[in-house]
């Protein structure tokens, strides 16, 4: 089987291309897409779990951490230890980062009507399913 009829050549392909382009719009704000991901996700008003941000972006603790160092440097985020447990830390937003915030979700959201601009709802509800089923049947493969 050629690599382009693979069904995950094309995801992928396609999921570089978008994260490409999200690089190359968040870079005009001074972030990363990855930033702007973990900006996105952080809960104003109550933090987020540093913990909870490990599952959401998909990353090993050491990557984590070092873009905590670095969100934190750039005075996006502050942590605090919580008060019923000091192993666990919440992070918080900075204003600056609720302002970068604001813009990662503006680009996103442009992002997405343009896409939406180019599907018909049919098309998206399939695509979407699809990728659903995709993402089931991958977790439920096992090896030999």
């Amino acid at each position: 089987m050629k690599q382009q009829q693979t069904i995950d050549y094309h995801v992928k392909f396609a999921w570089q291309n978008m994260f490409n382009k999200y690089n190359q719009m968040a870079s005009g704000f001074g972030i990363t897409q990855a930033i702007g991901y973990m900006l996105i996700n952080i809960n104003d008003e109550e933090g987020t779990a540093v913990s909870n941000l490990a599952g959401l972006l998909g990353v090993k603790a050491t990557s984590l951490s070092r873009m905590l160092n670095n969100m934190e440097e750039a005075k996006l985020i502050y942590r605090e230890a919580s008060a019923g447990d000091k192993r666990s830390v919440k992070v918080f937003l900075t204003d600056f980062g609720k302002e970068k915030k604001q813009l990662a979700k503006g680009v996103v959201r442009k992002f997405n009507e343009y896409l939406d601009e180019h599907f018909s709802k049919k098309e998206k509800e399939t695509f979407i399913n699809l990728l659903i089923k995709l993402n089931d049947i991958t977790v439920a493969y096992t090896v030999d």
